[in-house]
Protein backbone atom coordinates (compact mmCIF):
# COMPACT_ATOMS: atom_id res chain seq x y z
CA UNK A 1 0.00 0.00 0.00
CA UNK A 2 1.40 3.35 -1.02
CA UNK A 3 2.51 5.77 1.67
CA UNK A 4 1.37 8.84 -0.26
CA UNK A 5 -0.39 11.33 2.00
CA UNK A 6 -3.87 12.43 0.99
CA UNK A 7 -5.56 15.71 1.83
CA UNK A 8 -9.06 14.22 1.62
CA UNK A 9 -10.31 10.64 1.86
CA UNK A 10 -13.98 9.92 1.14
CA UNK A 11 -15.32 6.62 2.49
CA UNK A 12 -18.47 4.93 1.24
CA UNK A 13 -20.49 1.74 1.55
CA UNK A 14 -20.75 1.18 -2.22
CA UNK A 15 -19.01 2.17 -5.44
CA UNK A 16 -20.94 5.21 -6.79
CA UNK A 17 -21.98 6.58 -3.35
CA UNK A 18 -19.29 9.26 -3.41
CA UNK A 19 -20.00 10.22 -7.02
CA UNK A 20 -23.68 10.69 -6.23
CA UNK A 21 -23.21 12.54 -2.95
CA UNK A 22 -19.98 14.52 -3.13
CA UNK A 23 -18.56 13.95 -6.62
CA UNK A 24 -18.67 17.61 -7.54
CA UNK A 25 -16.83 18.54 -4.36
CA UNK A 26 -14.15 15.90 -4.92
CA UNK A 27 -13.62 17.13 -8.48
CA UNK A 28 -13.39 20.76 -7.35
CA UNK A 29 -10.88 19.90 -4.61
CA UNK A 30 -8.72 18.07 -7.16
CA UNK A 31 -8.83 21.13 -9.40
CA UNK A 32 -7.70 23.21 -6.41
CA UNK A 33 -4.61 21.05 -6.11
CA UNK A 34 -5.70 18.75 -3.27
CA UNK A 35 -4.79 15.06 -3.22
CA UNK A 36 -8.07 13.18 -3.01
CA UNK A 37 -8.88 9.50 -2.59
CA UNK A 38 -11.93 7.25 -2.20
CA UNK A 39 -12.29 4.06 -0.16
CA UNK A 40 -15.29 1.89 -1.09
CA UNK A 41 -16.12 -0.69 1.56
CA UNK A 42 -18.00 -3.16 -0.68
CA UNK A 43 -18.18 -4.03 -4.36
CA UNK A 44 -21.93 -3.41 -4.43
CA UNK A 45 -22.45 -7.04 -5.42
CA UNK A 46 -26.04 -7.12 -4.15
CA UNK A 47 -27.21 -4.42 -6.56
CA UNK A 48 -29.99 -5.30 -8.99
CA UNK A 49 -27.71 -4.70 -11.97
CA UNK A 50 -24.08 -5.27 -12.76
CA UNK A 51 -21.43 -7.67 -11.51
CA UNK A 52 -18.65 -6.91 -9.00
CA UNK A 53 -16.28 -6.80 -11.97
CA UNK A 54 -18.53 -4.24 -13.69
CA UNK A 55 -18.66 -2.09 -10.58
CA UNK A 56 -14.89 -2.12 -10.09
CA UNK A 57 -14.28 -1.06 -13.69
CA UNK A 58 -16.97 1.61 -13.49
CA UNK A 59 -15.51 2.96 -10.24
CA UNK A 60 -12.07 3.22 -11.82
CA UNK A 61 -13.55 5.01 -14.84
CA UNK A 62 -15.23 7.48 -12.49
CA UNK A 63 -12.02 7.93 -10.50
CA UNK A 64 -10.15 8.79 -13.69
CA UNK A 65 -12.78 11.39 -14.58
CA UNK A 66 -12.61 12.99 -11.13
CA UNK A 67 -8.82 12.93 -11.04
CA UNK A 68 -8.51 10.86 -7.85
CA UNK A 69 -5.05 9.94 -6.58
CA UNK A 70 -6.33 6.71 -5.00
CA UNK A 71 -9.38 4.46 -5.36
CA UNK A 72 -9.46 1.35 -3.19
CA UNK A 73 -12.10 -1.28 -2.48
CA UNK A 74 -12.00 -3.38 0.69
CA UNK A 75 -14.34 -6.06 -0.65
CA UNK A 76 -16.40 -6.21 2.55
CA UNK A 77 -19.76 -8.01 2.18
CA UNK A 78 -22.52 -5.90 0.67
CA UNK A 79 -25.64 -5.75 2.93
CA UNK A 80 -23.60 -7.22 5.84
CA UNK A 81 -21.49 -4.32 7.07
CA UNK A 82 -21.12 -5.29 10.71
CA UNK A 83 -19.17 -3.07 13.10
CA UNK A 84 -16.48 -5.59 14.00
CA UNK A 85 -12.86 -5.09 14.97
CA UNK A 86 -11.84 -7.08 11.88
CA UNK A 87 -13.57 -4.62 9.55
CA UNK A 88 -12.46 -1.61 11.60
CA UNK A 89 -8.81 -2.64 11.30
CA UNK A 90 -9.07 -2.93 7.52
CA UNK A 91 -10.27 0.68 7.40
CA UNK A 92 -7.66 1.76 9.95
CA UNK A 93 -4.89 0.26 7.82
CA UNK A 94 -5.95 2.43 4.86
CA UNK A 95 -6.39 5.57 6.97
CA UNK A 96 -2.94 5.15 8.54
CA UNK A 97 -1.39 4.51 5.15
CA UNK A 98 -2.75 7.69 3.54
CA UNK A 99 -3.09 9.95 6.64
CA UNK A 100 -5.89 12.20 5.34
CA UNK A 101 -6.42 15.59 6.95
CA UNK A 102 -10.15 15.53 6.11
CA UNK A 103 -12.52 12.58 5.76
CA UNK A 104 -15.94 12.55 4.12
CA UNK A 105 -18.30 9.87 5.45
CA UNK A 106 -21.87 8.83 4.71
CA UNK A 107 -25.06 10.04 6.35
CA UNK A 108 -25.72 9.04 9.99
CA UNK A 109 -28.88 7.17 8.92
CA UNK A 110 -30.43 6.65 5.50
CA UNK A 111 -32.93 4.76 3.35
CA UNK A 112 -30.40 2.02 2.54
CA UNK A 113 -29.38 0.20 5.77
CA UNK A 114 -25.81 -0.18 4.46
CA UNK A 115 -25.37 3.59 4.50
CA UNK A 116 -26.01 4.04 8.22
CA UNK A 117 -24.15 0.82 9.04
CA UNK A 118 -21.13 1.96 7.01
CA UNK A 119 -21.11 5.36 8.70
CA UNK A 120 -21.11 3.81 12.18
CA UNK A 121 -18.33 1.41 11.20
CA UNK A 122 -16.24 4.15 9.59
CA UNK A 123 -16.64 6.67 12.44
CA UNK A 124 -15.52 4.09 14.99
CA UNK A 125 -12.58 3.10 12.78
CA UNK A 126 -11.51 6.73 12.35
CA UNK A 127 -11.50 7.24 16.11
CA UNK A 128 -9.70 3.97 16.86
CA UNK A 129 -7.13 4.77 14.18
CA UNK A 130 -5.79 7.35 16.63
CA UNK A 131 -5.18 4.80 19.39
CA UNK A 132 -1.58 3.64 19.72
CA UNK A 133 -2.48 0.26 21.23
CA UNK A 134 -4.52 -0.82 18.20
CA UNK A 135 -1.77 -2.34 16.10
CA UNK A 136 -1.77 -2.52 12.30
CA UNK A 137 0.83 -3.19 9.63
CA UNK A 138 1.16 -1.96 6.08
CA UNK A 139 1.29 -4.32 3.11
CA UNK A 140 5.03 -4.77 3.59
CA UNK A 141 4.67 -5.79 7.22
CA UNK A 142 5.86 -2.50 8.68
CA UNK A 143 4.27 -1.16 11.85
CA UNK A 144 1.88 1.70 11.16
CA UNK A 145 1.72 4.86 13.24
CA UNK A 146 -1.56 6.05 14.68
CA UNK A 147 -3.49 8.64 12.69
CA UNK A 148 -6.80 10.41 13.16
CA UNK A 149 -8.19 12.94 10.64
CA UNK A 150 -8.58 16.50 11.86
CA UNK A 151 -12.01 16.98 10.30
CA UNK A 152 -14.91 14.66 9.43
CA UNK A 153 -17.91 15.69 7.35
CA UNK A 154 -21.07 13.74 6.51
CA UNK A 155 -22.20 13.96 2.90
CA UNK A 156 -25.94 13.79 2.23
CA UNK A 157 -27.35 10.57 0.79
CA UNK A 158 -30.99 9.75 0.03
CA UNK A 159 -32.57 11.36 3.09
CA UNK A 160 -31.99 15.10 3.64
CA UNK A 161 -30.55 16.67 6.78
CA UNK A 162 -29.92 20.28 7.82
CA UNK A 163 -26.43 20.99 6.44
CA UNK A 164 -23.73 22.91 8.25
CA UNK A 165 -22.13 23.96 4.98
CA UNK A 166 -22.78 23.74 1.24
CA UNK A 167 -19.91 23.49 -1.21
CA UNK A 168 -20.24 25.34 -4.51
CA UNK A 169 -19.94 22.82 -7.37
CA UNK A 170 -21.20 25.07 -10.15
CA UNK A 171 -17.93 24.60 -12.07
CA UNK A 172 -17.82 20.82 -11.63
CA UNK A 173 -21.44 19.69 -11.78
CA UNK A 174 -21.12 18.49 -15.39
CA UNK A 175 -18.04 16.50 -14.38
CA UNK A 176 -20.00 15.02 -11.46
CA UNK A 177 -22.71 13.92 -13.92
CA UNK A 178 -20.15 12.20 -16.13
CA UNK A 179 -18.66 10.42 -13.12
CA UNK A 180 -22.09 9.21 -12.00
CA UNK A 181 -22.95 8.03 -15.51
CA UNK A 182 -19.66 6.12 -15.61
CA UNK A 183 -21.66 3.59 -13.55
CA UNK A 184 -23.60 2.71 -16.65
CA UNK A 185 -25.04 -0.51 -15.20
CA UNK A 186 -26.66 1.50 -12.38
CA UNK A 187 -27.96 4.87 -13.55
CA UNK A 188 -30.09 6.27 -16.33
CA UNK A 189 -30.53 2.79 -17.81
CA UNK A 190 -32.35 3.22 -21.12
CA UNK A 191 -32.36 -0.45 -22.13
CA UNK A 192 -32.96 -2.44 -18.94
CA UNK A 193 -33.21 -5.81 -20.69
CA UNK A 194 -34.44 -8.58 -18.41
CA UNK A 195 -33.55 -6.78 -15.18
CA UNK A 196 -36.39 -4.99 -13.35
CA UNK A 197 -36.27 -1.24 -12.99
CA UNK A 198 -34.69 -0.26 -9.67
CA UNK A 199 -35.02 2.82 -7.49
CA UNK A 200 -31.84 4.31 -8.96
CA UNK A 201 -31.93 3.14 -12.58
CA UNK A 202 -34.68 5.40 -13.91
CA UNK A 203 -34.21 8.77 -15.55
CA UNK A 204 -36.40 10.24 -12.80
CA UNK A 205 -33.81 9.40 -10.13
CA UNK A 206 -31.08 11.10 -12.12
CA UNK A 207 -33.22 14.21 -12.49
CA UNK A 208 -33.64 14.26 -8.71
CA UNK A 209 -29.85 14.39 -8.31
CA UNK A 210 -29.74 17.52 -10.43
CA UNK A 211 -32.72 19.04 -8.60
CA UNK A 212 -31.03 18.58 -5.24
CA UNK A 213 -27.80 20.15 -6.47
CA UNK A 214 -29.77 23.11 -7.84
CA UNK A 215 -31.67 23.47 -4.54
CA UNK A 216 -28.56 23.59 -2.38
CA UNK A 217 -26.80 25.78 -4.92
CA UNK A 218 -29.69 28.22 -4.66
CA UNK A 219 -29.31 28.24 -0.87
CA UNK A 220 -25.75 29.60 -1.18
CA UNK A 221 -26.33 31.90 -4.14
CA UNK A 222 -24.73 29.53 -6.67
CA UNK A 223 -25.99 27.34 -9.50
CA UNK A 224 -25.18 23.97 -7.91
CA UNK A 225 -24.12 22.87 -4.44
CA UNK A 226 -23.45 19.79 -2.33
CA UNK A 227 -24.46 19.77 1.38
CA UNK A 228 -22.39 18.51 4.31
CA UNK A 229 -22.81 18.17 8.07
CA UNK A 230 -19.72 18.71 10.22
CA UNK A 231 -19.25 15.77 12.59
CA UNK A 232 -16.72 17.09 15.10
CA UNK A 233 -18.79 19.85 16.75
CA UNK A 234 -18.58 23.55 15.88
CA UNK A 235 -16.68 24.23 12.67
CA UNK A 236 -13.28 25.68 13.65
CA UNK A 237 -12.18 28.92 11.96
CA UNK A 238 -8.81 30.64 12.11
CA UNK A 239 -9.61 33.06 9.31
CA UNK A 240 -12.66 34.57 7.63
CA UNK A 241 -10.84 34.43 4.31
CA UNK A 242 -13.51 32.27 2.67
CA UNK A 243 -16.17 34.84 3.51
CA UNK A 244 -14.15 37.56 1.79
CA UNK A 245 -13.38 35.32 -1.19
CA UNK A 246 -17.04 34.55 -1.94
CA UNK A 247 -19.81 36.85 -3.09
CA UNK A 248 -23.05 34.82 -3.18
CA UNK A 249 -25.87 36.06 -5.38
CA UNK A 250 -28.88 35.92 -3.04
Amino acid sequence: MAKQKLDILALAAHPDDTELCCGGTLAKLVQQGKKVGVLDLTQGEMATRGTPEDRLQESQNAADLLGLEVRKNLGLPDTRLENTREYQKQIIQVVRAYRPHVCFVGAPTDRHPDHGDATTLVLDALFYSGLTKIKTQDDEGNKQQRWRPSHILHYMQDQPFEPDLVFDISDTFELKKKAVLAFETQFHVKNPGDDPESYISSERFFKNIEARARHYGHMIGAEYGEPFKYYNGPIPFTSFGELFDSDPFR
